[in-house]
């Protein structure tokens, strides 16, 4: 029997992308016409919980966007896409945040502008039990990181999975390893005194961490867990934009994790199911220009 559309909680960055896709990046002084634009709701989290719904899930975002009218716009982007939004910055007049992102159209290299998270200290919701409550599975970006911990800690203690995506190491991210389950985290995430990948899933599993991972671009994905560890190919594409790939990658992994615990083989599999909706994403211009055609089949296991 199929399960029910699963249901996740997205917690940590909204912003609002502006991505141009350029022939060269540009050197000093110079302008440039873009070949193409896209504008759209962005951000690790908001990214993820977009792939979320997508693959049949039902996501809410908790997050901060405001209601500037930059910010309206990205609620209504991200509704349209099946993600309900819960906005802690829902008074302020300030705008989004804005990521502004050139893709250079020869390699798919992105270069990234952003203010990011730094506008906002967020104070947890009085609700926040019961948004974690509601679903089957509490994913992290590690922005907002008081926010994050506050939510990682709700979720360990109603026994809800816990998935964190690691761009980058930030301050206060040990305080939110110790109530992380699952953790796939870029080659860019450098905990303190690592160097490598093995390091970096050395250190996630001393620090708490249940089951590890670290993407890697093109190359196999490497992850240890309680019961082995191994590695997982990572699909051939040509690669026409990088922007958001990671992010499509988290969402489309708590998919398939919501509601149960891993084992090696069910692990592997959804990094390796994960993996191949990351590397569509990575084929066409646009952070939604993958979604035109759903994967066949069930996505999730019966």
């Amino acid at each position: 029997m199929e399960r029910g559309r699963p249901t996740g909680l997205f917690v940590g960055l909204c912003t609002l992308d502006v991505i141009q896709l350029v022939d060269h990046a540009p050197g000093a002084n110079e302008k440039l016409t873009a070949l193409e634009q896209v504008v759209a709701a962005g951000g690790p989290a908001a990214n993820a919980a977009v792939t979320f719904a997508h693959l049949g899930g039902t996501p809410r975002l908790l997050t901060a966007i405001g209601a500037h009218p930059l910010g309206v716009g990205v609620v209504a982007d991200l509704a349209a896409l099946g993600v309900s939004v819960s906005d802690l910055a829902a008074d302020s007049s300030d705008p989004p945040a804005v990521s502004s992102v050139l893709v250079t159209a020869s390699t798919g290299d992105r270069a990234v502008a952003s203010t990011n998270a730094t506008a906002h200290r967020l104070t947890p919701p009085d609700d926040l039990d019961a948004l974690v409550t509601a679903c089957d599975l509490v994913e992290f970006d590690g922005h907002h990181m008081d926010l994050a911990v506050a939510a990682a800690r709700s979720a360990r203690a109603l026994g809800r999975n816990t998935l964190f995506d690691g761009g980058s190491w930030k301050p206060g991210t040990q305080d939110l390893l110790p109530c992380i389950d699952v953790a796939v985290c870029s080659a860019d995430f450098h905990p303190p005194g690592t160097t490598t990948p093995a390091d970096t899933l050395c250190f996630l599993r001393e620090h708490g961490v249940t089951w590890a991972a670290v993407s890697r671009g093109a190359d196999p994905i490497v992850w240890a867990g309680p019961e082995g560890e191994g590695t997982v190919d990572v699909p051939t594409v040509k690669v026409a934009d990088t922007v958001g790939a990671g992010d499509v990658l988290h969402g489309a992994l708590a998919h398939h994790l919501a509601g149960s615990r891993p084992t090696p083989e069910s692990f592997a599999g959804a990094l390796r199911a994960a993996a191949a909706v990351a590397s569509r994403a990575c084929a066409s211009f646009g952070t939604r220009a993958w979604m035109g055609e759903r994967p066949p089949g069930p996505t999730r296991p019966a």
